[in-house]
Formats: structure tokens, sequence, C-alpha cells
């Protein structure tokens, strides 16, 4: 499980240092070897391997001929790139990709549970104060207890 906010700076290569907690888990559960694709919301969907192929499983076995699965599936897969982590635990998010999320230099990684969210730190600080303010399903809330 991933989870925790990690603020990060890019290298002047595009690449993002895993944090070191995460390193180890990462090693094990798909030897380094990763997905990064985009995602509605404008950050970056970061997926160790495996679960990145189940979830590209799932997305490809629904019927394409109807638009919104059509459109979803030229989206995450359109946009989907391997990376893989270096000998210093760092990926190289491709131009393309940082672009779309207007990553430049400071990025927050956010763990989700079974994949990393990568945004902007500025545009994710923007983000956070609307959930805070009025963004999270109180009914959600409930259920969970907290």
């Amino acid at each position: 499980m991933f989870r925790g906010v990690s603020q990060i700076n890019l290298d002047a290569k595009g690449r993002l240092a895993v944090p070191a907690r995460y390193r180890d888990e990462l090693a094990t559960s798909c030897s380094g070897q990763m997905v990064v694709t985009v995602d509605r919301d404008g950050c970056l969907l970061l997926y160790p391997q495996p679960e990145w192929e189940r979830i590209e499983q799932s997305l490809m076995a629904r019927p394409n001929m109807t638009p919104g699965v059509r459109n979803l599936q030229r989206l995450l897969i359109g946009h989907a790139t391997e990376c893989d982590l270096d000998g210093s635990g760092r990926l190289l998010l491709p131009p393309p990709l940082r672009q779309y999320a207007g990553l430049d230099k400071r990025v927050v990684l956010l763990g989700q549970g079974n994949k990393f969210e990568i945004w902007d730190e500025a545009t994710w600080e923007q983000r956070r104060e609307v959930l805070f303010g009025d963004g999270v399903d109180e009914e959600a809330l409930e259920s969970i207890a907290l």
C-alpha cells in the first residue's frame, strides 16, 4: 500500500527520485518496473507494472464501441509509458506527460494505495484546498467512521 505525500524536485532531465520508503516495496513487487499515464484531473498516475497490467486488461475487456470507453482507453492506454527505477531510485518522466501535468521543478507524489499520483506542487496545493473546503463526500466520510 502506497500512502502519504512527498514533495520532490524533478532534476533537469525530468527524473523523479522515488522516496526511499517506497523503493524496497517497488523492487520486490515489480522489480522497479513502473507505468506512468495521464489522469483526467490533470495529474499523472504511476503504477507498478503488475497493477497496471490488471487495469489495462480490465479496460481492454470493455466494449470499445461505446464512446466513453473508447475515450478512456485512448487517454489511459494511449499515454501509458513504461519506466524503470534506475540504480539511484529515479524514474524518468517522459516530456509529453510532464507537459500535460504541468510538471516543471516541484512535484508532489501522493500515495493512493495501489498507485501514486504525481502533481505539480502548486496545482496540488490548490486542489487540496478545494477538497478540504467542499470536495469531500460527507456520506463517504460517515461510512468509514473517521
